[in-house]
């Protein structure tokens, strides 16, 4: 099998052995793949590329293509120990209600996102008045998919106004090693390149 990113097992070290998992963009499988085999979850996945379908059934993999922005709301609260959503926040139209219903779904979610607050960005902002492009943000702005810009203050942000725990946060360098981080500090949003939080809606929340 081949090794996973860096960043997808941060993700899958937080997931138990047996869970049922739902890996919301999941693109080629991989993630799932991983799962499955090493910690015999229950995995299912949603998709929106069918190129990406196709390569995980050939996997052997349950995949439907879908869309987060519309296909979330079918599935029941709380039917998955755990919903991921990774690398694709920040690439839906409505991120807030992708994250309600992340967290209604799922008894945990993790999510992922590139951190725009990287001092990489800012910048290239500064200085050449253009949106920027690194190895993490490898498109031009008329190119790229990522149509909702978030930083790591941002998204904590975002999870305080929905009332969700962080249990776990993960920065993520740009040569894709990850560390844990502190939501609140500053040097997380200025120096990664990216994130993984590991999140569960309160008791009041639920």
């Amino acid at each position: 099998m081949t090794a996973l990113r860096p960043d997808l097992a941060a993700i899958a070290e937080m997931i138990p052995e047996r869970a049922r998992v739902l890996d919301i963009g999941c693109g080629d499988g991989a993630l799932l793949e991983y799962l499955i085999a090493e910690k015999g979850v229950d995995g299912r996945g949603i998709e929106l590329s069918q190129q990406n379908v196709n390569a995980c059934v050939a996997r052997g993999l349950s995949v439907i293509q879908g869309d987060a922005d519309t296909d979330l709301a079918e599935y029941p609260s709380q039917v998955f120990d755990v919903a991921i959503l990774s690398q694709t926040i920040q690439a839906t139209r409505s991120p807030r209600a992708v994250l309600a219903h992340l967290l209604r779904i799922g008894r945990r979610s993790i999510v992922s996102f590139p951190n725009f607050g990287h001092w990489r960005v800012r910048f290239s902002l500064l200085v050449e008045g253009r949106m920027p492009r690194t190895a993490t943000l490898g498109y031009d702005w008329c190119d790229t998919p990522n149509i909702h810009l978030c930083t790591i203050a941002d998204f904590v942000a975002l999870a305080r106004d929905f009332d969700a725990e962080i249990e776990r946060a993960i920065a993520i360098s740009g040569e894709g090693r990850t560390h844990p981080m502190s939501p609140g500090a500053w040097g997380p949003n200025l120096f990664s390149e990216g994130a993984i939080f590991l999140l569960h809606p309160t008791k009041a929340a639920a």
